[in-house]
């Protein structure tokens, strides 16, 4: 199985990039991309990405006020963010993905992907009340 977590220098070490600000190396278990998710900001990496319609930029400090310290960004906010830590890389999307791909690097299991506009959950809740009671299954 693989790991829950991982220490902030470890995810410096596999996207690279240029870290600044407070130097900690707090346990990460938990990314984040949508500000109004936020549960555990002790433990939360916050990936600012930019869309067509928003910028995660935005939203740093609100984080930062909440309790977050973690977080990468194309570029360091304006502002005091005197207890943050931030991973300045040229593309924070390409950087979760590689991430999320590292993390899944350690299961080894079968994945299934369910796609679409409309009933992804309720097909995802099917398929594991079918599969569950021959197969272990994460969902």
């Amino acid at each position: 199985m693989g790991k829950t977590g991982y220490f902030f220098s470890e995810i410096i070490d596999l996207l690279g990039g240029e870290c600044t600000g407070a130097g900690g190396n707090g346990l990460i278990k938990e990314l984040l991309t949508d500000s109004r998710k936020l549960s555990s900001p002790l433990h939360t990496l916050f990936f600012a990405l930019t869309t067509a319609r928003n910028d995660g930029h935005r939203y740093i400090r609100e984080l930062y006020e909440k309790g977050v310290r973690y977080f990468v960004v194309s570029a360091v906010p304006d502002g005091n963010f005197s207890e943050a830590n931030f991973l300045v890389i040229n593309n924070p999307l390409e950087a979760l993905q590689k991430l999320a791909a590292y993390h899944r690097s350690g299961f080894d299991f079968p994945v299934i992907g369910i796609t679409g506009s409309n009933g992804k959950t309720i097909v995802k809740e099917w398929l594991w009340q079918l599969i569950s009671q021959e197969k272990t299954i994460v969902r």
